[in-house]
């Protein structure tokens, strides 16, 4: 990457993620499922479901509990960016709700619609943000009400998905040995046909037919993204370690997305890491999109799993196709 003036560190992290909880017992009284199958499969035991209000209601909470554990003002955060495929609306953006809830009076912000690599994609344009010298403070957050959008006669993509929401502060730094190094970021429209939501856009406006044809619903052929996803996500990880000179002994952590256990083990095993060495709950919450990896970041550093100077590769694959890695030196004590 060129020379920056700073580079941009993680100074502060926030989660929140809903009280009730569905386990896979839930799923096998609504479709043609068991907890052993969805186990074996996923490695999913249970997830969180939002009952009331919309994704900026995850955003905010997460948030909150950012500026709380860093004791910040919310008038302190120049930028919020919200990645997200479940806005509350289209528009204003979700980022807009979540700012005037905060009451972050000087912020602008705006949302990032990259489906589950949303936060990667959210973290190094908040990254830049920082690096250019223009921005002190900003909050990128992933955050999706997935329960929003999921067809629960599905039996095969129902029991994927939870609500959550997490969020980090981004700082610079002049110690260029912290925070961000290097991403390596990609999409690829051809995919747009085994992973989506047609209907809503401008594309196919919501009808009587829309809604009768389930085009507000996810759709996922999960063989045909399963076999990208393995390859996309674990040759990117494995391409930015040898780009950045890493050996396996160097990486602390893999922080990949969340969507299915098999998926995780792959890229794990292309980058030459144990399985100890991978962040890992997608037990607790399921497939929650855009709020996966900054929800295992928020976790393991406050059990104290992180530390700094750890070497993490933030690994993700999503609709579009999105997919990419982020190499990020953690700054935190």
């Amino acid at each position: 990457m060129k020379d920056k003036r700073y580079n941009a560190v993680v100074t502060g992290v926030g989660m929140y993620v809903p009280e009730r909880i569905y386990d896979n017992s839930y799923f096998e009284k609504i479709v043609d499922t068991s907890d052993e199958w969805i186990r074996t499969r996923t490695g999913i035991r249970e997830r969180r479901i939002l009952e009331n209000g919309g994704t900026s209601v995850l955003a905010t909470k997460a948030a909150e509990d950012l500026l709380k554990s860093k004791n910040l003002s919310p008038e302190e955060i120049d930028v919020i960016i919200v990645a997200t495929v479940t806005p509350d609306m289209f528009f204003p953006a979700t980022a807009c709700l979540v700012q005037d809830n905060l009451g972050a009076k000087k912020a602008w912000g705006f949302d990032v619609s990259a489906a589950c690599s949303g936060f990667l994609f959210a973290f190094q344009t908040g990254c830049s943000l920082v690096e250019s010298g223009n921005y002190k403070k900003v909050l990128v957050i992933g955050a999706d009400k997935m329960s929003s959008i999921v067809d629960y006669t599905d039996r095969n993509n129902c029991i994927l998905f939870g609500d959550a929401g997490a969020a980090v502060l981004i700082e610079p730094t002049d110690d260029k040995k912290l925070g961000l190094q290097d991403s390596l970021l990609r999409c690829d429209g051809s995919g747009k046909d085994v992973l989506y939501m047609k209907g809503g856009g401008s594309a196919n406006p919501p009808t009587h037919e829309t809604v009768d044809q389930k085009m507000h619903v996810l759709f996922q052929d999960g063989k045909a993204v399963f076999k990208v996803a393995v390859k996309g996500m674990a040759d990117i990880s494995y391409d930015l370690m040898k780009k950045n000179n890493l050996s396996s002994d160097d990486i602390a952590y893999l922080v990949p997305h969340q969507a299915n256990l098999r998926i995780i083990d792959a890229t794990a095993e292309r980058m030459g890491i144990t399985r100890e060495k991978v962040m890992i709950n997608i037990d607790k919450y399921g497939n929650t999109t855009a709020a996966t990896i900054p929800l295992c970041l928020v976790e393991y550093y406050r059990d104290g799993k992180i530390r700094k100077g750890d070497k993490l590769i933030l690994a993700s694959f999503g609709a579009g196709f999105t997919w990419g890695a982020s190499f990020l030196v953690w700054g935190m004590d």
